[in-house]
């Protein structure tokens, strides 16, 4: 018996389903985003094994230790949770260029005990074997094929029996079951759902690739992120080196955890030290430049705050902010005004995060208003002083999480002196640390410690 065929109207930003054409998405407030699909009503798949089960009792459920399959970038293995789960379908989204592709592909190169099926969708062989040349691996394990048809992929997969299968993109791939487009909402849910049924009866992970809309997120119906055991996000601006992988869904390990890379000519390098790398070792020391702790997930590093506050040469002084929020540093000058009476009101404020990393930790607050203030009276901070602290509005330093991970973050890389809120120290074991440790209860006792 055909299937009836009725048509619907899906958003292409959040993939929402709607009855009826509307100008303006309710999910998720874009606007022209409706496009119609084909929808085959009737008996549908199931994607869920039919075989009976019974209910028992969780004190009765046997548990075992899950392998992992151990994957040649140890900060891919931080962020999966330890490594791959065999039948796990993993998705990896970033901006186009960011490096996704060059990520995948240079850790399956590196594997040289199981057969990996790579299936590109977007770029020919040939330009994976140039790409595969320039990051200096070769393996005889690894197996490419150009196809988006998801039937045909099907056919390979069971010719080969790869033990990973990648899917380069997800947006790509087409089921022939579906009439509309590739990357459509009912094709991303169809193929994802075949993917999921086919990694859980074999057992074989897959790892997914997947394209991003102008907001950041994960392009696509967002069941595709519900489908999927692990969502990783692979973020970063082009124009400078650093790549950070997040966990943004991990149903195998925490999503605390991030790993952090540096694009080169060979392709990814991992950063196992980040600290070492965001701070400047020209060694010149120069007023405005502050040393902050901050958290990326549960990982502490050492970064730099960069200020430089001049004269106003136009009657609106300009405020220019680089990885800080904007906002958050105009509430901190209000801070320094207010509380303090540092005058800053008439004068150009520019500040920077170096390394071209965004930092939305509040702790890195007590770094920048020290920063701020070491451009303005133009005395230079010690490069062995480190700092954290958030700021509150009446001027006072509040505590921050993990103050002990931060402090041996910053003994180990050699700090002296180290500035904490008050009171932030309760239960923590110092008399193994080698470091001076200040605490500090507001922000004039910060510069009255830096400045005196």
């Amino acid at each position: 018996m055909a299937k009836k065929v009725k048509t619907a109207w899906f958003c292409s930003n959040c993939g929402n389903e709607f009855s009826k054409w509307e100008g303006r998405c309710s999910a998720c407030g874009s606007w022209g985003t409706l496009v119609e699909e084909k929808v085959a009503t009737g008996k549908s798949k199931t994607y869920i094994d039919s075989r009976r089960s019974k209910p028992i009792k969780v004190s009765e459920i046997e548990t075992s230790e899950m392998p992992r399959i151990k994957m040649p970038s140890g900060e891919l293995n931080r962020v999966l949770g330890g490594g791959l789960v065999p039948g796990s379908l993993v998705l990896i989204g970033g901006e186009p260029g960011i490096g996704k592709s060059t990520l995948v592909l240079q850790n399956i190169l590196s594997i040289k005990t199981r057969r990996v099926l790579y299936v590109s969708g977007e770029e020919s062989a040939v330009q994976l074997k140039m790409r595969a040349e320039r990051i200096g691996r070769l393996s005889e394990n690894c197996y490419i094929v150009t196809e988006t048809s998801l039937q045909s992929i099907m056919d390979h997969v069971e010719e080969i029996q790869p033990q990973i299968l990648v899917v380069d993109s997800i947006q790509t791939i087409a089921s022939d079951e579906i009439e509309s487009s590739a990357g459509s909402v009912s094709q991303v849910r169809e193929c994802a759902a075949q993917l999921l049924k086919y990694a859980k009866d074999s057992g074989v992970p897959v790892l997914l690739v997947g394209h991003i809309n102008k907001e950041g997120s994960i392009a696509g119906p967002k069941v595709l992120e519900h489908i999927v055991d692990a969502v990783l996000q692979f973020e970063g601006d082009r124009h400078y080196m650093y790549r950070i992988l997040r966990s943004i869904k991990n149903r195998f390990g925490s999503t605390s955890e991030l790993g952090i890379y540096e694009m080169c000519q060979r392709g990814l390098r991992e950063v196992t030290n980040p600290s070492e790398m965001l701070l400047s070792t020209n060694g010149e020391e120069l007023s405005g430049v502050a040393i902050g702790i901050t958290l990326e997930g549960i990982r502490p590093f050492l970064i730099e705050a960069q200020a430089l506050v001049s004269t106003a040469a136009y009657g609106t002084p300009q405020r220019s902010v680089t990885g800080f929020d904007g906002r958050r540093m105009n509430m901190l000058l209000a801070v320094l005004e207010k509380r303090v009476g540092f005058k800053l009101a008439a004068k150009d404020v520019f500040l920077n995060i170096a390394g071209g990393l965004k930092v939305n930790d509040p702790a890195l607050d007590m770094a920048v208003i020290c920063a701020i203030l070491s451009s303005n009276v133009d005395i230079v901070i010690p490069r062995t002083v480190c700092m954290t602290g958030e700021v509150g509005l009446s001027g006072e330093i509040r505590p921050v999480t993990r103050i002990e991970q931060r402090i041996f973050e910053a003994e180990k890389l050699g700090m002296e002196t180290i500035l904490i809120p008050r009171n932030n120290l309760k239960g923590v074991d110092t008399s193994k640390l080698n470091i001076k440790i200040i605490e500090v209860a507001k922000v004039e006792e910060a510069f009255r410690a830096l400045f005196a």
